[in-house]
């Protein structure tokens, strides 16, 4: 970064930071929005409908992103919003009270950090970091700095999902002994592109950020950036990120593991993807353990086959019906499966189902809320503006100290795939006897001036 926009950055830091010490005598929280994408466009689209909210600006490294955002601004009625390329001159401005990041995977944690050091409490889209090293300068910075930071796993705010883990957690099943999480998520062949020139209006190095500089590439923009590892996680970092953090959830929230392993490959395709699209990942916490499943090519859900016949059952000596005496069991593509002692679970975004005992009856059907008030990110984010004014971090429904470690874990899981070795872990967290693997705790090298 140049010496002029670095002194900048720091003296409306301090502006905004003495700003702050007023914030919350006004009804609403002033918000800018930092990445116009997909992603951030649903950001805005939220905000302008929170009466908590008040958008007051909209920051992209893409001018038609930025165009097309202050269009929907206008069309709420509202003032115009002052307009950013360049994310330290959001959070330079005093008018800006807090942040809602929606970039790509490789600057969550650095666009957060240097949010929370001018003085903005932040909204920070999934995964929580790019990386394990990330992860942890983000939950320094945090407690040093005293901002409120919530992570966007909106299931953490589902209501069903709520009352659904509290049941799992009270004993509903038993003691919960393994956790599944699974991203059969759908994706095409990315295909095969050659480098371009740049297109107008979009300022590629700010793009790229701290990772290294390369040609602009358009697969390596918009979506698709999520396919490689400069940039993205890969879909266990990307949907899988999710899951991953409900498994943890059904299991109280643990810590790290104490060993990782994956494996899997890039699968039918010949095309430009760098990361893997069907990947499986075991965590073992000791006497329970965590599994993933990453599956982007066809697949059939997972959860209960149909009843076998009973003819079928008694001749192989079996119980003659495994079938739920209530209900039908959902078939999970992109959720989770919980398993205890007692039954079993299945939980998607069409609801949730519990089984017990050996004729597995159905002993709770829960389903989505719908309307208004079924909106998980809504609700996700008017929990972090209440926070915003109460600054009782502990309300936040998934702070940045738990939502880190559920990044890690994809992260974890990823290093394991990339050395192709099971992973044993100590403090830190870091590998034990890896120096290969502790190596990819972080980049080789961040770029000058967007050092993490």
């Amino acid at each position: 970064m140049n010496e002029p926009k670095s002194r900048r950055f720091f003296m409306g830091a301090a502006a905004a930071a003495s700003a702050m010490q007023v914030m919350g005598a006004n009804d609403k929280v002033n918000m800018a929005i930092v990445g116009l994408g997909g992603r951030g466009s649903s950001h805005l689209g939220t905000y302008l409908r929170l009466p908590e909210a008040q958008v007051v600006g909209l920051c992209d490294v893409n001018q038609a992103a930025r165009e097309k955002a202050q269009a929907a601004v206008s069309r709420a009625g509202i003032e115009k919003a002052r307009e950013y390329e360049d994310m330290r001159e959001t959070f330079a401005d005093p008018k800006v009270e807090a942040v809602s990041i929606a970039t790509p995977n490789h600057w969550h944690a650095l666009a957060a950090i240097w949010a929370m050091k001018a003085g903005k409490d932040v909204y920070g889209e999934k995964p929580a970091c790019y990386n394990i090293h990330e992860g942890l300068k983000l939950i320094e910075v945090s407690r040093a700095t005293k901002r409120m930071m919530q992570v966007g796993s909106q299931h953490r705010s589902n209501p069903f999902k709520i009352k659904a883990m509290e049941a799992v957690q009270g004993g509903l099943i038993g003691k919960v002994y393994a956790s599944k999480g699974l991203c059969y998520k759908r994706r095409a062949s990315i295909g095969k592109k050659a480098d371009s020139p740049t297109p107008p209006g979009v300022n590629w190095d700010l793009f790229l950020g701290p990772a290294p500089m390369r040609p602009f590439n358009e697969l390596r923009f918009r979506y698709n950036w999520h396919w490689f590892w400069d940039t993205g996680n890969g879909d266990i970092g990307n949907q899988g990120v999710h899951e991953l953090g409900l498994a943890r959830w059904a299991m109280g929230d643990p810590g790290y593991p104490k060993s990782a392993f994956s494996w899997g490959g890039k699968y039918a395709y010949d095309d430009d993807q760098e990361t893997p699209n069907t990947q499986t990942a075991a965590f073992d916490f000791g006497g329970r353990e965590i599994t993933f499943e990453v599956r982007g090519l066809l697949t059939g859900g997972e959860g209960s086959a149909p009843p076998p016949r009973r003819g079928a059952m008694a001749a192989a000596g079996t119980p003659t019906s495994t079938a739920p005496t209530n209900g039908t069991p959902i078939s999970v593509m992109t959720g989770n499966l919980i398993y205890g002692t007692e039954g079993w679970a299945a939980m998607s975004d069409q609801g949730f189902q519990a089984f017990k005992g050996e004729g597995n009856e159905l002993v709770m059907d829960l389903k989505p809320e719908r309307g208004t008030g079924g909106d998980p990110t809504a609700q996700h984010m008017q929990n972090f503006l209440s926070v915003v004014k109460s600054r009782n971090y502990k309300d936040l429904h998934d702070g940045v100290e738990n939502s880190v470690i559920s990044a890690n874990m994809c992260h974890l899981a990823n290093i394991s795939y990339r050395v192709g070795r099971k992973l044993t872990l100590a403090e830190g967290p870091k590998f034990v006897g890896d120096a290969e693997a502790n190596a990819m705790l972080t980049r080789p090298k961040y770029r000058k001036g967007f050092e993490v």
